[in-house]
């Protein structure tokens, strides 16, 4: 009996939430007739087949490698993927895996079919994008919305003679209107986009999309006509096809790339004008006068956004204690919590060095979260786990045991019958159903299990001796890199509070890449194996009694 799981997708092209229930309901119905076993179900619901990076698929992939099934079902191999190089690749991984596609619509899926059907599923979505551009163009060419809805207007629903709903027309709101004037007056008299937003928070002015105001919404992008500054519909005069967006290879996300300008689409709506010439004016030249500014000028033509920034060991990894929002640069030495000055609406105003966080945080790596007495501790309750883990697929090997004795019994019953002259195509079935069975019964108990990491008693030391060995290394230039990476790696997260003396530092670090480190030098992310299959168990461990120690300044 095949172990199969189902895959069900729907994205937005004229398909609804129904759809991944009906894609499941028929292939369950098709694995029932075929005498299958469902094992698992994955749906990405409101999800583009143009990329992979999706949760129901990724959550698919990690129980692929468990192999807890071993055939994929879907409704249509575009279900998987609509990517010609990600079907390949799904193909190429599953079958490495020795698990199989089939889709109730293809069949068993072969290399024939991921060739073909993936040429004609790029081709699918390529067509669909330009019919779709097509179908935004005419939209712009009466002045309507070509996608999205600028703050400061509302949808208005009309319709035509045949009672059609018009889509893509639109009106001024009055309110939002008032605060884009706002916005424009206090830039033109000087205030800064920061400034502007912290007062906006501050009266409870609701910014676009139902969230708070930051300076970024306002200030955005001169070039690409973002932000509420450079709205050109503002002034009553639509602007579309700026920018092109691309799907980046590695992130399956979509990239803006600026359009040459004889490509853009300009079509004046005056009756959606909000700000004035002269206002629009005033601001224009503001922003000139910054953006040529001498400071502005020699930073733009060192163009610095081509050199690689100097990574700091912690970036990304500091949170406000207070609203949890990531720490930011203040200047060039301190960070502070970015929501409290960019938006006002923390009051976590307190700032500290760079430098001395980190030191603090490299000490606290060294002293504490992998202290001796804590080690021990750790060691002795990550052992009883892995022994609880063993007794457990020890127990799963008796089950096979005694299904594969089953199995042998009720073939050689069969081949008692063959030899007497019995054939039947149900019989011949069987046959190859219990042989396909007893095949991957000894797959799986005949696999050897690994053997569970020896934990050296003096972990605590070797972690110690390579957190004092990747600081000094952090001084030199050919080793930076590596060691920033690899003390990264064991920094889950650190959390800053304001106290009456100062700050209060949380630091929670990988428990897992920390045992990792210390015997290969190497986080486990980049392919290091101690814990190897034992990694949930150093993690339940970890979660179910070792506290994050606290620091303080």
């Amino acid at each position: 009996m095949s172990r199969v799981a189902i895959y069900a997708r729907y994205s937005t092209d004229l398909q609804n939430a129904a759809s991944i229930e009906d894609q499941i309901r028929l292939c369950r119905e098709f694995a029932l007739r075929e005498g299958w076993e469902v094992m698992e179900t994955c749906c990405d619901k409101g999800m583009s087949g143009a990329s992979i990076v999706r949760p129901g698929l990724q959550d698919l992939l990690n129980k692929a490698r468990d192999q807890s099934f071993d055939l994929v079902l879907c409704e249509a191999l575009d279900r998987l993927s609509r990517d010609q190089a990600d079907v390949a690749s799904l193909f190429k991984h599953l079958a490495f895996l020795d698990i199989g596609i089939f889709t109730l619509a293809e069949g068993k899926i072969s290399e024939l079919h991921v060739g073909l059907k993936g040429t004609m599923n790029a081709l699918f979505l390529k067509d669909l994008a330009d019919k779709t551009r097509r179908g935004l163009r005419g939209r712009i060419e009466h002045g309507r919305s070509g996608g999205g809805l600028a703050y400061g207007y509302e949808l208005v629903n009309e319709r035509d003679q045949n009672g059609e709903r018009i889509r893509g027309a639109r009106a001024i709101n009055p309110e939002e209107a008032d605060v884009i004037c706002r916005i424009f007056e206090e830039y033109a008299a000087g205030k800064s986009p920061r400034s502007i937003a912290r007062d906006l928070n501050a009266a409870g002015v609701i910014g676009p999309g139902g969230e708070r105001w930051r300076d970024t919404a306002i200030r955005g992008h001169i070039t690409r006509g973002t932000g509420i500054l450079n709205n050109e519909l503002y002034i009553g005069r639509l602007v579309w096809n700026r920018m092109r967006f691309l799907k980046d290879p590695k992130t399956g996300k979509r990239v803006s790339r600026l359009n040459p300008e004889q490509d853009w689409i300009v079509k004046d709506v005056p009756e959606l004008r909000i700000v004035g010439d002269d206002l629009w004016a005033k601001v224009k030249a503001r922003q000139h006068e910054i953006r040529h500014s001498d400071g502005i000028s020699k930073t733009r033509a060192s163009r610095f956004w081509e050199r690689r920034r100097a990574k700091h060991l912690l970036t990304g990894l500091v949170h406000c204690g207070v609203c949890g929002a990531r720490y930011a640069a203040l200047g060039k030495d301190y960070i502070g919590c970015s929501s409290a000055r960019g938006t006002g609406t923390c009051n976590n105003r307190k700032s500290i060095k760079r430098a001395v966080l980190e030191d603090v945080i490299l000490d606290a790596l060294k002293q504490h979260l992998m202290a001796p007495e804590l080690v021990s501790e750790f060691i002795a309750a990550f052992n009883a786990e892995t022994s609880k883990q063993q007794r457990s697929e020890a127990q799963k090997q008796k089950i096979k045991h005694r299904e594969l004795e089953d199995v042998i019994r009720k073939l050689e019953g069969l081949y008692e019958a063959i030899s007497d002259g019995l054939r039947t195509p149900g019989l011949l079935a069987k046959l190859e159903e219990l042989e396909a069975r007893k095949a991957a019964l000894d797959r799986e108990i005949f696999q050897e299990l690994p053997s569970p990491p020896a934990l050296h008693p003096n972990l605590a030391k070797l972690y110690q001796k390579l957190i004092e060995d990747l600081r000094a290394s952090l001084l030199s230039p050919e080793t930076r890199d590596e060691a920033l990476d690899l003390l990264r790696s064991l920094i889950e997260r650190i959390i800053v509070s304001p106290t009456d003396d100062g700050l209060s530092f949380e630091l929670i670090g990988d428990i897992t890449a920390m045992i990792e480190a210390a015997h290969n030098k190497k986080p486990a992310s980049e392919g290091a194996g101690v814990l190897g299959l034992y990694v949930s168990s150093a993690k339940v461990v970890a979660g179910a009694g070792f506290e994050p120690a606290t620091f303080r300044l």
